[in-house]
């Protein structure tokens, strides 16, 4: 087994991983961001390294910042948990070439092999697993669109190669879209995954989103784990994952899981993976009828590394998913064979996002965890790094927490977490806590008859608000009168290495400004200075940021005159496209962001006159 694992991520997968190492007898190494700098996984490491600012291009995204932090370290692999450099094949294959560090995953050929969708596609149709109608090369033109449409119809998907999880995803629903949508999708595909390919597929109105869990070894061995529904989803987005799926026959799911397996050897896949698929469901169906082997169903992607909702399978089957990708590594032999697999109840995922859903879904912009309490008892699992009194990081993914609920069937695994989610304290910030209790008592997701669509086509957005108005925290701002904290950080960074003081004095003054500029005033700021505040000419519309999120690209230039609903900008938040667009006509004054940007709610974009 290795000496010492460098964890390539932050949160709650980074300490899940580190929780593995530690049973396993193998010491950590976290790599934090500065936004990170007082994070969970950075308290459970045994050694923390500092790999740049906030921006995770420049930070989590480093290959080189990365491998020398392991190599400092001396950290004989690197686990990348997921997303980030997960599923970078490039990535992989830079660990793979570095002396003495092994990559805990599949091969770099593997996954450029199966993380490209287009690559993945033809893969999967020599294995004779069933693929959606679609292209299997890249498409660049407009014409080729529209002659998809002609054959096989609308609404079409429009798929970025390196995309996953919705993100670099358009759906064209008339021939009057394609140019627009297959420009949006190239465009997301280059700044997510340096990649501007799309493919197409004929697109499944009420499908159901099925995928297989794999672990292979290095020794021809390839086992499936069950499958786990994850067709509550919004915008793509998954909330809520169980085990099994409530909709299929054993006939059926048995059927998809050796698809699974024949897709994976016959793509040589070794580590842990997940073959997804999309079942077609049949809307007149109702509770307690299930869908049978004769149903379609057609692989949808791989996802080449450990999944976010992993746990549901780990409490099914009772398998550490993470410590047999490190057994996996060191090139042991699977020691179970697929008829050992047994499932064993019912698993619910609960993702914990700091999201207002009563808000669209809008992420939190701030705030502490002012209480943090989270749920215990019989079949409660939690995975998090948060711990009451922190600050809520805002800079990446808005998921904190991670709530698994098992139980002997479904009904008393609802039962269960709906007790556990009761018990779940958070105050300081929202969280999608109320969302998750209003769908413990909806009709279609107990009746397990949703699809993919229910939440964004059939919900009542009503239902929400009520549930977060009866149920829902929000972010908490000071008391009046609350006693002044003032908090220093001492860090020092030894080769890059982490070693922190932290000092806190209650009810003193805040230290004064100097005239020579020496101290600072107010409280204290986050590292690499205080923020400084910038002005912007003209007198006209100041064009602010809504949301937190990443600038995709300027669609307008100054001098530019533009007319109310013009397009000025598109930013990315939570994996989704917004059009920032102007509330009323004037000439582009000043743009006071540039293409991949990171801004905050508020920032100014744009100044109109």
């Amino acid at each position: 087994m290795f000496d010492k694992v460098l964890v390539a991520n932050r949160g709650e997968i980074a300490v899940r991983v580190m929780r593995a190492c530690e049973e396993l007898g193998v010491d950590t190494v976290a790599v934090y961001s500065e936004a990170d700098k007082n994070g969970g996984h950075v308290r459970y490491a045994d050694e923390a390294y500092n790999v740049g600012p906030a921006r995770a291009a420049d930070s989590y995204l480093d290959h080189d910042a990365i491998i020398d932090a392991a190599k400092r370290s001396g950290a004989d692999a690197i686990h990348p948990g997921y997303g980030f450099l997960a599923e970078n094949a490039e990535f992989a294959g830079k660990v793979e070439a570095t002396d003495g560090v092994t990559w805990v995953g599949p091969s770099a050929d593997s996954m450029e092999a199966l993380g490209e969708k287009t690559k993945a596609r033809k893969n999967m149709r020599a294995a004779d697993v069933p693929i959606v109608p679609g292209t299997t090369d890249p498409v660049e033109d407009v014409s080729e669109v529209r002659e998809f449409g002609e054959e096989h119809g609308y609404p079409i998907a429009i798929k970025a190669e390196g995309g996953g999880g919705g993100r670099g995803m358009k759906i064209v629903r008339s021939e009057d879209e394609v140019e627009d949508q297959l420009e949006s999708a190239q465009r997301e595909g280059e700044a997510y995954f340096d990649n501007a390919n799309v493919y197409l597929e004929r697109y499944l109105e009420n499908p159901r989103h099925i995928e297989v869990q794999i672990i292979a070894d290095h020794h021809g061995n390839v086992r499936h784990l069950g499958e786990r529904d994850c067709s509550l989803q919004r915008r793509h987005q998954k909330v809520i994952e169980e085990g099994p799926s409530p909709a299929l026959t054993d006939e059926l799911r048995e059927k998809i899981g050796t698809a699974a397996r024949r897709g994976a050897d016959a793509a040589g896949y070794y580590n842990a993976g997940t073959f997804e698929f999309l079942v077609e469901e049949d809307p007149e169906r109702e509770a307690g009828e299930l869908l049978d082997k004769e149903t379609d169903f057609y692989f949808l992607e791989v996802n080449t590394r450990i999944q976010v909702e992993h746990t549901v399978t780990e409490e099914l089957t009772g398998i550490d998913i993470v410590k047999y990708q490190l057994r996996v590594a060191v090139d042991e032999e699977l020691d179970f064979a697929q008829d050992g697999v047994d499932l064993e109840g019912h698993a619910m995922e609960f993702r914990i996002n700091a999201e207002n859903a009563a808000n669209d879904f809008a992420p939190a912009t701030g705030g502490q965890l002012e209480t943090y309490d989270p749920p215990g008892g019989i079949g409660v699992r939690m995975d998090d790094a948060l711990r009451q009194g922190d600050d809520l990081v805002t800079d990446y993914d808005s998921m904190i927490a991670k709530l698994i609920v098992h139980a002997s069937s479904r009904e008393e695994c609802i039962a269960r977490s709906q007790r556990a989610l009761a018990e779940y304290d958070i105050e300081g910030i929202p969280t999608i806590i109320p969302f998750h209790r209003l769908m413990l008592e909806d009709d279609a997701f107990v009746a397990g008859t949703h699809t993919t669509k229910y939440l964004d086509e059939h919900l009542d957005p009503d239902r929400i608000a009520e549930a977060q108005e009866q149920w829902g925290t929000e972010a908490a701002g000071g008391a009046e009168g609350e006693e002044d904290v003032v908090e220093r950080d001492f860090t020092v960074e030894v080769n890059g290495k982490r070693f922190e003081v932290n000092l806190e004095e209650r009810g003193a003054a805040m230290p004064a400004v100097s005239e020579s500029g020496g101290g600072q005033q107010g409280p204290p700021q986050p590292a690499g200075g205080r923020e400084e505040e910038t002005v912007h000419a003209g007198e006209g519309e100041s064009v602010t940021a809504e949301m937190q999120g990443t600038i995709l690209s300027i669609d307008v230039d100054v001098g530019d005159e533009v007319e109310p609903g013009d397009i000025l900008l598109v930013l990315e938040a939570m994996k989704m496209e917004n059009d920032v667009t102007a509330s009323q006509g004037g000439t582009v004054a000043e743009i006071a962001v540039d293409e991949g940007d990171s801004v905050d709610m508020g920032d100014t974009l744009i100044v109109l006159e």
